[in-house]
C-alpha cells in the first residue's frame, strides 16, 4: 500500500503530458501506458499519475499579498472578495386569512400552546445570496440566457445572412419582397428547356463582378482585408446560439423547497341554488357533506344552508334571536386530498319537528301536488298553519325527512383515479410542504386530480349544474352513518334502492365547479376570513374542513383547535317511562354551574355565529334512537380540569297539552375534556344519571363516579346505555402520548413548575426528571409518523434547543446533547425512509429540506445564564452538526460511532475557545432579536442553503454558520480567524466521515449507489456553501482530501470520475467560481515549475523560454491546477474520463464535458463578461481544454460519415472507408498516428500503425466539446494563438485541422425542419413536468434561478425528440406533449434564423483559426501538408449548407491560398484542386447572386493562377469539366440557369483580364466554357426525362459512353448512374456501373503500374460480369494515362480502385446477389494483402461470411429481377419505333404493374430466362440461373384454325427466343434486344412438355428438405386425384392408345411414353413419402390417393408398355432449319431415356 501511496501523491505530470502517452504510439511516446481497468477488486484501480489533485495555492495568503498587484478593477468586476456571500433575512409568513389564527385573547396561555402558536406565526429565518439581481436582471451569474427574440435582434438580419440552399426545408418557394431572412430553394421548374447546343453565352447578361479581383495587392495586404471583413458585425455571445444545457447536466441548481403552508387538497366549490318539493308549507333545512364508500368514512365536516323563503323564515322568528352573515352561506368550498369514484356528496334535509312518524309527515310531499289546484289548495293552506304551529311551539327541534345522494364519480374522472395514488400521494399523501402548490407551478394538485382538459372532461368541468328530482325518505330506524353507507354501497351497485326506500318528489339545484385560487369573501372552518375578503357582502363563502381518508403528511403551520362531537345512539328500551320522543341537549361546560356553558359550539344556518347548546334531532317514538349529528366546537386554548361536555337527555312532547311542559327530563352525562392534562378523543360508551347531577361530577368520568351520597341512580344499573365519538383537529393538541410526554417534560425544565408533575398516568419528580426526559427523547421517534410530522417544526426545535442549551434539574447541570442529537439523526432516519413521503430530485426528505430552510434557526438561550466566572458548561458545538447523513439513513448509528469517538460527547467539563464561540452564536442571537413579529409574506429569491435529504447537516451547519457570523456583525472580516481551529478541525472530520461513508457505500452492491450520490451531492453543496463563510484555502484542501479519499477507496473508475464530477460541478456553479480560480492572475505570478511538461521537452520547436510557457499554457500543467484549482480538478477529470474504458464509461464523458459545457456558457452569458477584456482572461483559464479536447480527436464522433448527404463529394475511396462505426475517419485518425497522410503518396495505409480501441463520444457530447473549443478560440488574445501556432510541431497543426474539419460538419445548418433537432438532449417534456421544474429552477436563487426566469417560451428554442423524460430521472407517467406543435410559425422562423446563425458564427470562427494557421505556419517547410489539410476544411465547409455571410468570406480566404500558395496548390494538392473546382462550381450554380459572384470570381482566379503557374491549365480544365458532370449527375437544386449565367460571368473576366489578353489563356478559356456549355444540354435532356427512368439512364449511359476515351469523364458518370440507380434502388445495377468504374480504373492502372496483385485490367472482371469488357482501352484514341490532367482522380489509385470495388460489393450484398460479392472480393483481396492491410482484411472476410451465410440461410427465397418484353410500334416513338427491349423489374412486378407505368408503350410479354440443355450443366444453382442472362423465352399458343387454344390433339405452341445487347444485370435495366428465334411445338411435342414439368413438380415435392406434406398432397392430388385424373389419362389416351400412323411421330410417341413411365413412378413415389408423412386423422385420406394411383397405374399400363418395333429406323426431318438446335437435342435426350428404359 505504501508504494501505491506515493504513486498517489505525485504531481509531477500534467494531464495532457500524461495523454500524449497514453495517445501516441510507442515509437513516438517514450512511456508506457498505465492500465485504467474497471475491474471490481478492491483496491485494484490503478490511476494515472495526473490523477491526483495538487497542493491548492495558498488563496487567502495570495490576496492578502497580491491584491494590490492584481488588476483590482477586473477582480471587482466579478463580485467582492472581502464581503461575504451569505446573508440572513426574515421574511414574514404569508397569511391566508386576514387576521392570524390565533387563541382567544385575555388567556394565559400554557406554555406549550404558546411555543405552537409562536412556531406558526413567527417569521421564515431564509438565508440569502447578497449577489441577489435586480429587477431587470443587471446581473445573473452562472447561468442565465438572453431572450434572444426581443433583447437582443440578430445582426444576421442587417447582414445579408441567408441560406443559398435550405436543405430539408419543405416549405414552398414563394417570392417575397424586401430580403428574407433564410432564403428557401429556388424554382427551377421556371423557364422551359434550352434544345440547341450551340446556345450562344455571349446572349447572357453576366452577373456583376467583383471590383479589385484583377489589381495586383501584395498577399499580406490581402489577408489583412479579408481580416477586418470578418472582425465586423459578428456575434457577442456565442453561446446565445446555442441549444441552453440539459437541465440534468445544467449547473447545479439547488432546488429551494417549497413553502411550507396550510394544507389543501383538491378543491370543489357547491353551490345551492334552490331546494323546492311539489307542496311549499314549512321551513327546510339543508347539510350536505363528503362520505367515502370506499373507505366506510366521512370526509368532510357539514355544510349547514337555509334555502328557505323569507316567510317560512318568518315561521321561526320566535327561536332566532340573531341571525350572523357567516350563517347564511349558500356556497361551499370542500377539499379532497385522495380523489375517488367512491366519493358521493350527501344532502340531508331536516323539518320541524311535528307529530307523527316520518312517513306521515312526509306523505303529503308525495300524494299532494300544488299543481292540482282546488281541493289540493285547501289541504295545502291547512297543512301550512299547521307547520306554522308547530314551528312556533317546537321551533328548536329537528325530525328528519329526506336525503339524497350525488355521486362525484364523473367529476373524479376516471383516467384521473388511474393516477389519483401517485398525484395525491406524491403531493400530499406523501408530505410535500404544503400542498397547494405555487400558481408558477401552472395548476394546483387539485387541478391535475381532478378532470381538466389533459383528463377528458376538460371544459365539463368549469361548472357542472346539476339538479336532483327525488329524495329517499329517512327510515327513522336507519340514520346511523352505517346505514347511510350501505345505502349508498346499494345505490352504487344498482338502482334496487330506488325501489326499496320511498322517494319524496322534489327539486334540488345545485353548482359543482373546481374552486378557484383566489375566492372572495370566503371564511374558513374556524370563519375567519380569508385574504380578499369585500366586507359589505352580505353572503360569504364556507371552507369546509377535509378528515382525510388517510394520513396527511403536512407539518402544522396555522393554529387550528377544533373539536367534533358526533352522538350516536341511545338505548332506553328498558327505560319504564315515556321517553320516545327523544333529544340530547349537548353543551361545553367550564364549571358546573349552568351558567358555566360555554359559547363555542358553531351554529348551524340562518343564526348566530356560536351557541351554547345545541338540540340532536328527534326521531318521533323511538325509544332507542340513532343520531347522525355532528357537533362542532372551537377548544379554548387553555384548558382545565372543569371543562367537560354535558349531555342532557329529554321527552319532547309534540303534543299540545294544557300546562304541560314541552321538554320532559330524562336524565344527564357527560365526559370531561381532559384525563391526566391530555385532551380525550375516541368512541365512549356513557351510562345516563337519571337525576340531577352530585357536585364535582365534572372531575371524574362517568364511568368512573365515586360512591355518593345519597348514590346517583343510573339507567341500566350504570351500563353503558349512550354511544359517542369525539374527534379533534388540532394543531396544539398532538393526540400522541410519545409527544406528549417529550413536550409536557422539556416545558417543565423551562418553566418553574412544581414537582412532581404528571405526564399522563405517572408522575413525575425532579430527581427522576433527566431520567425520563432522556427516554422520551429516545422514544420519540415510536411516535406515529403523521403526529411527528404534524408537530415536525416544534420537536425539532425543541431537540436543537436540547443539544446545544445546557439544563439544570435540581441544581445539576444535565447534558442532553447526544441524546438530542441521536433522536434528530434517528427522526430524520424514519422520515427518509417512509414510502409515504415526498423527496425533492435530489432525493432529499422534502419535509427536512423546507425545515432548514424557513424554520431552523439558532436555539436562544435563557437570558438567566451565568455569565462570568469562566465558562458554562456547554456542549460541544461539534455535536450541532456532527453525525449527520446527508440524504439519506446512511448507516447512521456506524457514522455517529465514528464521529462521536473523535469527540467525547458526553463532555462536562471546562472548554476552549470553541465553546465561547458557540456562547457567542448563542448570546448574540438573543441581543439581536428576541422577539417575533408578525408580518406579510414577501417572497425572497434566495440560493443558499438548500436542503437536503435525511436530517441535511450540512444546511442546517452553514445556516448556523451564517447566522453567527450575522450576529457578530463581522467584528472580524479576516477569514482566517472567523472561525476557531479546534471547529474547523470538526468540519474537517466531516468531511473525512462523510467522504468515508460514500466510499463505503459504493463498495456495497448495486442498492446503495444512489445513496452515495445524493451524500454525494450534499456534501458538495456544504462545501460550495462554506466557500462563501471560511478561508478558501481551508475548502480548497477539504476538497483535495476528498478527491484523495475517493481515489484511495473506490475500485471502479467511471464511478469515481462520476462522483467527483457531480461534487465538482456543484462547487463550479459558485457566483464567484472565475475569482475562485484566481482568473485574473497571468501566468507570471504563479510560483516556478517544478519540472517541464514532456510535451515541451519532445517539442523541437519550443526553444526559448518564452515559447515554452506559452506551449505551457494549453497544457494541464501542475502549476495551472495548482493555481486554478478548482478548473484544473474539472480538467483532470474530464481528461481521465476521456481517457479510460470500460463500462459506464460514455456517460461520465457526457457528464464531464456536459459540465464544462454549462459553466462556459454561464461566462459567455453573465453580464459581468461582457467587457472583451474579461471575456480574454475567462477564455485564458480554459486553454488546456484545448489541448485536451486535441488529445481526444481519435474519439469524437464523426459527423462527416453521419452526413452521407447526396450533394457531397466527401473524400471518400478506401482511406475513408468507416468500418461501421462513427468514430473518426481513418485519414484523421493517421493524422493522430502522426503521419499526415497524403494520398498522393500512397503512404502506408492505417492498419501498418499501432492503434487503441477509443470509446467513441455520442453526438451531442462532441458537438458540446466542439462548441466549447470554439468558444475558447473566439474569446482567446488572438496574437497568443499565433504564437502557439508557430511553436507547434506539424502533426499537432494537423490535429488541429482535423478538429476543424469536423467542427465544420457539426455545426452545418440544418434547415427549418430539422431544427427542431438540433440537439437531443433537450427533451421533450409533458406540461406538468415542465411546469414543476421550471417552477424548481424559477425559484432556485442566484444566476442559476435567473438562468430560468429570463428563458421565455419563444426562446425555449431546441425542444426536441424524445429519449426519456427527465423529472425524477426516471420514466414518469406524465403524458407527452410534442412541444413542435405548440410553435408558432414565427417562433420556427426565429429557432432556424438562431441555428443559422449558430452556423454561420460557428464557420467563422473555424475560418479565423484557419487564417491563423496559415499566417502563423507561412514561415514553416511543411506548409505543404498543411495546405492541404486547410484546403479539405474550407472544401468541407463549402460542402456544408452555409449562409452567405460565411460564403462571401470563405471565397476571399480561398482567393488569399490561391494567389499566396497558386503553385503549391497545383501541383501537389491535385485531389483538393479537384474538390475544390467542384465545391466552387456548384455554387456558381447558387440562386443567390452574391454567392455566384464569389465563386465565379474564384473560379476564374483558379484557372488563372494555374495558367499563370504552368502556362496551361489542362489539370484545372479537366476537374472543372469533371467537377461539371459530377454536378449534373448528381446535384439535387442544381440549376443550369444559375450556371450559365455564372460562365458568362467568367467569359466577361477573361475578356476583361487585360494582362492575360496576350496570351493563349482567354481561348482556352471559352474553349473550356463551351465545353462545359455543351454538358449542360445534356443535363436539360436530363431534365426532360426526369420522370422516364429507363430514358434518363439511357441518355446517360449514352453521355457516358461518348467519354469512353475520356476515362475521367466516364468514371464520373458512371458514378452519376450509379447514384440515381442506388435511389430507385436498382442496387445491382448500381453495383454494376461501380464494377465498370473499377474495371475503367484497372485498365488504366495496369498501364501505369505492373504489379502482380492488380487485376490486369478489366479482363479480370469478366467473371463478375461478361459485359466489362467494353471498359477495354484498346481503341487507338485511347489516352495515355501520363498525360497532363488524364486519370488524376483520386479513383486512379490503388486505394481509389479497392474503394469502388468495395462500394460495389455492399451493393450487391444489398441487392442480395452474394455470390458476386465473392467474385469482387477475389480481385480486393490481393491488394489488402500486399498492403499488410489486416484490418481491411479483416473486415472483408467478416463481410464474405456474412455473404456466405445468407446464401446458405435464403437460398430459394431470393428474390431476383422479373423480365418483360416491350416492343414499340408506331411513329410517334420516334426512335424507338419497332424496337424491342428486355426490362428487369422488381422481383414481384405483376404485368398490369409495368403495363401502368409504359402507359404509352404498346407490346408488353413477361418472358422468362431460356437456356439450352448444355447450359443448364454449369448453372447449377438458383443464383446461376438469375445472373448473366442474355436470352429470355415467352410462349404463344396457337391451333391451325386460328384460335389459341383447342382440343389436345389440334394445340400448338410457338416459342419465341430472344437475346439481347448485354447480358442482364447491366448498367442499366433495359437493354435491347438484337436476336429474335421461333420454334413451333406439335400437339404431342407440347404433351411431352406438359408431362415433364409435371413430372419435375413430383420429384421437388418430393425430395424438398424438409418434406412439405401439404406441398406434396397438392401435387399428388394434381396427378392422380379423381377429378383430374382425366388430365394425365386423357393425354394419354389421345396421343399413346394406337401407333401413330406417320412414322415421323414414332419418337415423339416413344417419348410421351417415357415421360408416362417416369411420371407414374414418380406418383409411386409421392404416395410411398405421403405414407411416412401423414398423421392418423389423414389415413382415409392417404388410402383415397393410393386408390385413384392405382386405378390411373392400372388405366396406363397397356399403354405404357406397348413399344414400337421400328422405331431406330433413319430419321426425317420435321420443319425449317430453324428447329435444328431444338430437334438434336430431344433425339439426345431420347437416345438416352431408351437405353436407361430397356
Amino acid at each position: 500500500m505504501t508504494s501505491f501511496r506515493f504513486f498517489y501523491f505525485n504531481p509531477r505530470y500534467s494531464s495532457a503530458e500524461i495523454r500524449k502517452q497514453f495517445t501516441l504510439p510507442p515509437n513516438l511516446g517514450q512511456y508506457h501506458r498505465q492500465s485504467i481497468s474497471t475491474s471490481a477488486g478492491f483496491p485494484s484501480l490503478q490511476l494515472p499519475q495526473f490523477y491526483d489533485p495538487v497542493e491548492p495555492v495558498d488563496f487567502e495568503g495570495l490576496l492578502m499579498t497580491h491584491l494590490n498587484n492584481l488588476d483590482v478593477e477586473l477582480a471587482q468586476e466579478l463580485g467582492d472578495f472581502t464581503e461575504d456571500n451569505l446573508d440572513v433575512v426574515f421574511t414574514p409568513k404569508e397569511c391566508r386569512t386576514l387576521q392570524p389564527s390565533l387563541p382567544e385573547e385575555g388567556v394565559e396561555l400554557d406554555p406549550h400552546v404558546k411555543d405552537c402558536v409562536q412556531t406558526y406565526i413567527r417569521e421564515w429565518l431564509i438565508l440569502n445570496q447578497k449577489t441577489q439581481l435586480s429587477e431587470e436582471g443587471v446581473w445573473s451569474g452562472q447561468c442565465w440566457y438572453l431572450r434572444i427574440s426581443e433583447e437582443r435582434p440578430y445582426r444576421g438580419q442587417k447582414s445579408g445572412f441567408r441560406f443559398p440552399r435550405n436543405c430539408s426545408d419543405g416549405s414552398g418557394t414563394s417570392k417575397e419582397s424586401g430580403p428574407r431572412p433564410l432564403k428557401v430553394l429556388c424554382d427551377v421548374s421556371g423557364k422551359g428547356p434550352l434544345t440547341a447546343c450551340d446556345f450562344n453565352l455571349r446572349s447572357l447578361q453576366p452577373d456583376q463582378r467583383l471590383e479589385n479581383l484583377l489589381q495586383h495587392v501584395s498577399a499580406e495586404d490581402f489577408e489583412k482585408q479579408n481580416e477586418e471583413a470578418r472582425r465586423t458585425n459578428r456575434q457577442a455571445e456565442l453561446f446565445a446560439l446555442y441549444p441552453s444545457v440539459d437541465e440534468e447536466d445544467a449547473v447545479e441548481i439547488r432546488p429551494v423547497p417549497e413553502c411550507p403552508k396550510e394544507h389543501l387538497g383538491n378543491r370543489i366549490w357547491v353551490k345551492l341554488l334552490t331546494l323546492k318539493f311539489e307542496i311549499e308549507i314549512e321551513p327546510l333545512f339543508a347539510s350536505i357533506a363528503l362520505y367515502d364508500v370506499k373507505e366506510r368514512k366521512k370526509i368532510s365536516e357539514n355544510f349547514h344552508c337555509d334555502l328557505n323563503s323569507d316567510q317560512f323564515k318568518g315561521f321561526l322568528r320566535a327561536h332566532t334571536p340573531s341571525v350572523a352573515p357567516s350563517s347564511q352561506a349558500r356556497s361551499a368550498v370542500f377539499s379532497v386530498t385522495y380523489p375517488s369514484s367512491d366519493i358521493y356528496l350527501v344532502v340531508k334535509i331536516e323539518k320541524v319537528l311535528q307529530q307523527g312518524e316520518i312517513g306521515d309527515c312526509a306523505e303529503p310531499y308525495m300524494v299532494i301536488k300544488e299543481s292540482d289546484g282546488g281541493k289540493s289548495k285547501d289541504k295545502i293552506e291547512k297543512l301550512k298553519l299547521q307547520a306554522e304551529s308547530f314551528c312556533q311551539r317546537l321551533g328548536k327541534y329537528r325530525m328528519p325527512f329526506a336525503w339524497a345522494p350525488i355521486s362525484l364519480a364523473s367529476f373524479f374522472n376516471v383516467s384521473t383515479l388511474e393516477r389519483e395514488v401517485t398525484d395525491a400521494e406524491s403531493v400530499v399523501g406523501r408530505g410535500s410542504v404544503g400542498e397547494r402548490r405555487t400558481l408558477s407551478q401552472s395548476r394546483r394538485l387539485s387541478e391535475r386530480a381532478l378532470s381538466l382538459e389533459e383528463n377528458g372532461v376538460g371544459s365539463n368541468f368549469k361548472t357542472t349544474s346539476m339538479t336532483i328530482n327525488s329524495f329517499f325518505k329517512q327510515e327513522g330506524d336507519r340514520l346511523s352513518d352505517e346505514d347511510l353507507f350501505k345505502f349508498l354501497a346499494d345505490y352504487k351497485r344498482s338502482s334496487s334502492l330506488q325501489r326499496r326506500v320511498k322517494s319524496i318528489p322534489g327539486l334540488l339545484r345545485l353548482e359543482i365547479s373546481l374552486a378557484p385560487e383566489i375566492i372572495n369573501c370566503c371564511l374558513t372552518p374556524e370563519l375567519l376570513p380569508v385574504k380578499p375578503f369585500s366586507e359589505n357582502r352580505t353572503r360569504p363563502h364556507k371552507e369546509i374542513l377535509e378528515f382525510p381518508v388517510r394520513e396527511v403528511y403536512v407539518p402544522h403551520t396555522v393554529y387550528r383547535n377544533l373539536l367534533y362531537v358526533y352522538p350516536q345512539r341511545l338505548n332506553f328500551t328498558n327505560k319504564l317511562t315515556s321517553a320516545r320522543n327523544i333529544t340530547i341537549k349537548i353543551q361545553f361546560m367550564c364549571g358546573e354551574d349552568p351558567s358555566n356553558a360555554m359559547p363555542v359550539i358553531f351554529g348551524k344556518s340562518n343564526g348566530p355565529e356560536f351557541l351554547q347548546e345545541v338540540y340532536t334531532a328527534v326521531t318521533y317514538h323511538n325509544k332507542s334512537p340513532d343520531f347522525y349529528e355532528e357537533v362542532k366546537i372551537k377548544l379554548p386554548a387553555k384548558l382545565t380540569v372543569n371543562h367537560h361536555l354535558l349531555f342532557t337527555f329529554y321527552h319532547i312532547s309534540c303534543q299540545q297539552k294544557q300546562g304541560a311542559s314541552i321538554e320532559s327530563l330524562l336524565g344527564y352525562s357527560w365526559l370531561p375534556i381532559l384525563l391526566n392534562e391530555r385532551l380525550q378523543t375516541g368512541s365512549y360508551c356513557l351510562p345516563v344519571a337519571l337525576e340531577k347531577l352530585p357536585p364535582n361530577y365534572s372531575m371524574h368520568s362517568a364511568e368512573k363516579v365515586p360512591l355518593q351520597n345519597p348514590p346517583i341512580k343510573w339507567a341500566e344499573g350504570h351500563k353503558g346505555v349512550f354511544n359517542i365519538e369525539v374527534q379533534a383537529v388540532s394543531s396544539v393538541h398532538t393526540q400522541d402520548n410519545h409527544l406528549e410526554k417529550f413536550f409536557t417534560l422539556c416545558h417543565s425544565l423551562e418553566s418553574q413548575v412544581t414537582f412532581p408533575i404528571r405526564v399522563l398516568d405517572q408522575k413525575i419528580s425532579e430527581t427522576t426528571l433527566e431520567h425520563e426526559l432522556k427516554l422520551s427523547i429516545i422514544w420519540l421517534n415510536s411516535s406515529r409518523l403523521e403526529p411527528l410530522v404534524l408537530f415536525l417544526h416544534l420537536v425539532l426545535d425543541k431537540l436543537f434547543q436540547l443539544s446545544v442549551q445546557p439544563m439544570v434539574i435540581a441544581g445539576q447541570t444535565a447534558n442532553f446533547s447526544q441524546f438530542a442529537f441521536e433522536s434528530v439523526v434517528a427522526i430524520a432516519n424514519s422520515l427518509h425512509n417512509s414510502k409515504d413521503l415526498s423527496k425533492d430530485q435530489h432525493g432529499r426528505n422534502c419535509l427536512l429540506a423546507s425545515y432548514v430552510h424557513y424554520v431552523f434557526r439558532l436555539p436562544e438561550l435563557q437570558k438567566d445564564l451565568p455569565k462570568s466566572g469562566g465558562p458554562t458548561a456547554l456542549p460541544d458545538p461539534r455535536y450541532h452538526t456532527y453525525g449527520r447523513t446527508s440524504a439519506a439513513a446512511v448507516s447512521s448509528k456506524l457514522l455517529q460511532a465514528r464521529v462521536m469517538s473523535s469527540s467525547n460527547p458526553d463532555l462536562t467539563g471546562t472548554h476552549s475557545a470553541a465553546d465561547e464561540e458557540v456562547k457567542n452564536i448563542m448570546s448574540s442571537k438573543i441581543a439581536d432579536r428576541n422577539c417575533n413579529r408578525m408580518s406579510y409574506y414577501s417572497s425572497g429569491n434566495n440560493d443558499v442553503p438548500s436542503a437536503t435529504g435525511a436530517p441535511r447537516p450540512t444546511s442546517k451547519k452553514v445556516k448556523s454558520m451564517a447566522q453567527y457570523v450575522h450576529n457578530m456583525d463581522k467584528q472580524d472580516n479576516f477569514r482566517r480567524t472567523r472561525f476557531s481551529d479546534r471547529f474547523k478541525d470538526d468540519i474537517t472530520t466531516i468531511v473525512n466521515v462523510v467522504t468515508s461513508e460514500i466510499a463505503a457505500l459504493l463498495v456495497k452492491p448495486q442498492k446503495e449507489t444512489e445513496q452515495a450520490e445524493k451524500i454525494n451531492i450534499s456534501l458538495a453543496f456544504f462545501l460550495y456553501d462554506l466557500l462563501s463563510l471560511m478561508d478558501r484555502s481551508f475548502v480548497f484542501n477539504l476538497i483535495k482530501h476528498y478527491c484523495n479519499q475517493l481515489s484511495a477507496k473506490l475500485n471502479n473508475l467511471a464511478t469515481l470520475i462520476s462522483l467527483r464530477l457531480e461534487f465538482l460541478r456543484i462547487l463550479c456553479s459558485h457566483e464567484h467560481y472565475l475569482n475562485l480560480n484566481l482568473f485574473f492572475m497571468s501566468a507570471d505570478t504563479a510560483p516556478a515549475s517544478p519540472c517541464p511538461s514532456i510535451s515541451s521537452q519532445n517539442s523541437s520547436s519550443c526553444s526559448s523560454f518564452q515559447d515554452q510557457k506559452i506551449a505551457n499554457m494549453f497544457d494541464l500543467t501542475p502549476e495551472f491546477r495548482q493555481q486554478h484549482f478548482l478548473t484544473g480538478l474539472l480538467f483532470t477529470e474530464l481528461a481521465a474520463a476521456l481517457d479510460a474504458e470500460g463500462e459506464g464509461i460514455s456517460k461520465v464523458q457526457r457528464k464531464a464535458v456536459s459540465a464544462i459545457h454549462s459553466l462556459l456558457s454561464s461566462h459567455d452569458l453573465d453580464p459581468r463578461c461582457v467587457k472583451p477584456e474579461v471575456k480574454v482572461k475567462v477564455a485564458a483559464l480554459y486553454l488546456p481544454l484545448v489541448g485536451i479536447i486535441l488529445d481526444a480527436l481519435p474519439q469524437l464522433y464523426d459527423f462527416t460519415a453521419a452526413d452521407a448527404r447526396s450533394g457531397k463529394n466527401r473524400t471518400s475511396g478506401s482511406d475513408e472507408e468507416q468500418d461501421g462505426t462513427s468514430g473518426i475517419n481513418q485519414n484523421v485518425a493517421l493524422a493522430i498516428a502522426g503521419n499526415h497522410f497524403n494520398l498522393k503518396t500512397n503512404g502506408p495505409m492505417l492498419s501498418s500503425l499501432p492503434y487503441k480501441q477509443y470509446n467513441v463520444l455520442n453526438a451531442d457530447t462532441t458537438r458540446n466539446l466542439m462548441i466549447c473549443f470554439l468558444w475558447i478560440m473566439k474569446n482567446a488574445d488572438q496574437s497568443l494563438i499565433r504564437k502557439w501556432i508557430a511553436d507547434l510541431p506539424s502533426m499537432q497543426l494537423n490535429r488541429i485541422l482535423d478538429l476543424l474539419f469536423i467542427c465544420v460538419s457539426c455545426f452545418e445548418y440544418k434547415g427549418k425542419p430539422s431544427s427542431d433537432k438540433v440537439s437531443t438532449q433537450v427533451l421533450q417534456k409533458s406540461r406538468d413536468v415542465k411546469a414543476r421544474l421550471e417552477e424548481a429552477l424559477l425559484r432556485g436563487e442566484g444566476a442559476r434561478g435567473e438562468m430560468m426566469r429570463r428563458r421565455v417560451p419563444g426562446n425555449d428554442r431546441f425542444s426536441c425528440l424524445n429519449e426519456n423524460l427527465r423529472w425524477k430521472k426516471e420514466q414518469t407517467h406524465w403524458r407527452q406533449a410534442n412541444e413542435k406543435l405548440d410553435k408558432t410559425k414565427a417562433e420556427l422562423d426565429q429557432e432556424a434564423l438562431i441555428s443559422g446563425n449558430l452556423a454561420t458564427e460557428a464557420n467563422l470562427i473555424i475560418l479565423d483559426m484557419q487564417e491563423n494557421i496559415i499566417q502563423a505556419s507561412s514561415a514553416l517547410d511543411c506548409k505543404d501538408s498543411l495546405l492541404g489539410g486547410v484546403l479539405r476544411v474550407l472544401v468541407n465547409s463549402l460542402s456544408c449548407d452555409q449562409s452567405t455571410t460565411y460564403l462571401t468570406h470563405c471565397f476571399a480566404t480561398l482567393r488569399a491560398l490561391i494567389a499566396k500558395f497558386g503553385d503549391l496548390l497545383f501541383e501537389e494538392e491535385v485531389e483538393q484542386c479537384a474538390d475544390l473546382c467542384q465545391r466552387v462550381l456548384h455554387h456558381c450554380s447558387s440562386s443567390m447572386d452574391v454567392t455566384r459572384s464569389q465563386a465565379c470570381a474564384t473560379l476564374y482566379l483558379l484557372m488563372r493562377f494555374s495558367f499563370g503557374a504552368i502556362s496551361n491549365f489542362a489539370r484545372v480544365k479537366m476537374q472543372v469539366t469533371m467537377s461539371l458532370a459530377s454536378l449534373v449527375g448528381k446535384a439535387q437544386d442544381f440549376n443550369e440557369e444559375h450556371l450559365r449565367k455564372s460562365l458568362r460571368t467568367i467569359l466577361a473576366y477573361a475578356e476583361e483580364d487585360k494582362a492575360m489578353q496576350t496570351t493563349l489563356f482567354p481561348t482556352q478559356v471559352e474553349e473550356l466554357l463551351c465545353n462545359l456549355n455543351s454538358i449542360l444540354y445534356d443535363t436539360v435532356k436530363m431534365r426532360e426525362f426526369q420522370e422516364d427512368p429507363e430514358m434518363l439512364m439511357d441518355l446517360m449511359y449514352r453521355i457516358a459512353k461518348s467519354y469512353q476515351t475520356s476515362p475521367d469523364l466516364r468514371l464520373t458518370w458512371l458514378q452519376n448512374m450509379a447514384e440515381k440507380h442506388s435511389k430507385k434502388k436498382c442496387y445491382t445495377e448500381a453495383a454494376m456501373c461501380l464494377v465498370h468504374a473499377a474495371a475503367l480504373v484497372a485498365e488504366y492502372l495496369s498501364m501505369l503500374e505492373d504489379h502482380s496483385y492488380l487485376p490486369v485490367g478489366s479482363v479480370s472482371f469478366q467473371n463478375i460480369s461478361s459485359n466489362v469488357l467494353e471498359e477495354s482501352a484498346v481503341s487507338e484514341d485511347t489516352l495515355s494515362p501520363d498525360e497532363d490532367g488524364v486519370c488524376s482522380g483520386r479513383y486512379f489509385t490503388e486505394s481509389g480502385l479497392v474503394g469502388l470495388l468495395e462500394q460495389a460489393a455492399e451493393l450487391f450484398s444489398t441487392g442480395g446477389l452474394y455470390e458476386t460479392v465473392n467474385e469482387v472480393y477475389k480481385l480486393v483481396i490481393p491488394i489488402l494483402e500486399a498492403h499488410r492491410d489486416f484490418r481491411k482484411l479483416t473486415c472483408t472476410h467478416d463481410k464474405l461470411q456474412k455473404a456466405f451465410d445468407s446464401i446458405i440461410s435464403k437460398g430459394h427465397k431470393r428474390m431476383f429481377g422479373t423480365y418483360f418484353r416491350v416492343g414499340f410500334y408506331g411513329s410517334k416513338f420516334g426512335d424507338l419505333d419497332e424496337q424491342e427491349f428486355v426490362y428487369k423489374e422488381p422481383a414481384i412486378t405483376k404485368l398490369p404493374e409495368i403495363s401502368h407505368r409504359l402507359e404509352a408503350y404498346i407490346q408488353i410479354t413477361f418472358v422468362e430466362p431460356y437456356f439450352d440443355e448444355y447450359e443448364m450443366k454449369d448453372r447449377v444453382t438458383y443464383f446461376e440461373k438469375n445472373f448473366n442472362l442474355r436470352r429470355f423465352m415467352y410462349t404463344t399458343p396457337f391451333t391451325l384454325e386460328g384460335r389459341p387454344r383447342g382440343e389436345l390433339h389440334e394445340q400448338y405452341r410457338r416459342n419465341t427466343v430472344l437475346t439481347t445487347m448485354h447480358a442482364f444485370p447491366y448498367i442499366k435495366t433495359r437493354i435491347s434486344v438484337i436476336q429474335k428465334e421461333e420454334f413451333v411445338l406439335t400437339p404431342i411435342e407440347v404433351a411431352i412438355e406438359d408431362m415433364k414439368k409435371k413430372t419435375l413438380q413430383l420429384a421437388v415435392a418430393i425430395h424438398q428438405e424438409p418434406p412439405d406434406a401439404k406441398m406434396l398432397q397438392m401435387v399428388l392430388q394434381g396427378s392422380v386425384g379423381a377429378t383430374v385424373n382425366q388430365g394425365p389419362l386423357e393425354v394419354a389416351q389421345v396421343f399413346l392408345a394406337e401407333i401413330p400412323a406417320d412414322p415421323k411421330l414414332y419418337r415423339h410417341h416413344n417419348k410421351l411414353r417415357l415421360c408416362f413411365k417416369e411420371f407414374i413412378m414418380r406418383c409411386g413415389e409421392a404416395v410411398e413419402k405421403n405414407k411416412r408423412l401423414i398423421t392418423a386423422d389423414q389415413r382415409e385420406y392417404h388410402q383415397e390417393l393410393k386408390k385413384n394411383y392405382n386405378k390411373l397405374k392400372e388405366n396406363l399400363r397397356p399403354m405404357i408398355e406397348r413399344k414400337i418395333p421400328d422405331l431406330y429406323k433413319p430419321i426425317f426431318r420435321v420443319e425449317s432449319q430453324k428447329r435444328d438446335s431444338f430437334h438434336r437435342s430431344s433425339f439426345r435426350k431420347c437416345e438416352t431415356q431408351l437405353s436407361q428404359g430397356s
